[in-house]
């Protein structure tokens, strides 16, 4: 299986849920969880690969955004905010899956074929797992930023910003994981 390097065929992962609007100010805090709970949940599984943990995230991420909805001045910008504690949170949940492997703590094996869409091939499947596997080898800022980037096509600036580091930072980040994604599709 041959990957073009910058553009791996994982076009064929899940689409998102609809883009979400963010919500007026004032709203109570269980419907903002009900609209954009799915939202949460559509970054989770692309960035941690697995359904089991996404329920728990999600709800992870809820609570971090109770204790500082106080701090967000610009309701417009709820949206982005809440990607950046879902990038924050599964960045977390990701070192703690690498330390219990570390430590060689009982895992989950993940099935990354569940990942593609129900119109993907068994060959896309195949790619789609084999590069989440390659994934799983890289620390995990440098696995978020390669899937903020190739899986969820933000853009260069977006994924800098989501990542909360420099924009040299995420471009290295980019060319450390596609060195580790190529050498694992080449074997």
């Amino acid at each position: 299986m041959s990957v073009v390097r910058g553009r791996p065929p994982l076009r064929v992962v899940r689409a998102s849920e609809p883009d979400l609007q963010p919500s007026a100010a004032g709203t109570e805090f269980d419907a903002l969880y009900r609209r954009f709970s799915p939202y949460v949940a559509s970054i989770a599984i692309r960035l941690l690969g697995r359904d089991g943990e996404v329920d728990d995230l999600v709800q992870d991420v809820f609570v971090e955004v109770l204790r500082g909805m106080n701090k967000l001045r610009e309701p417009a910008a709820f949206k982005g905010w809440l990607a950046q504690i879902t990038v924050r949170t599964s960045t977390r949940r990701l070192r703690q899956r690498r330390l219990r492997r570390a430590f060689f703590l009982p895992e989950v094996l993940p099935d990354y074929e569940t990942l593609a869409a129900r119109s993907a091939t068994a060959e896309q499947r195949a790619v789609i797992a084999h590069v989440y596997r390659a994934l799983d080898r890289l620390p995990a800022k440098t696995r978020v930023i390669w899937i903020l980037r190739h899986v969820l096509e933000e853009p260069l600036h977006a994924v800098a910003e989501l990542a909360e580091c420099s924009l040299s930072t995420v471009q290295r980040r980019l060319i450390d994981a596609q060195a580790v994604i190529d050498e694992e599709l080449t074997t």
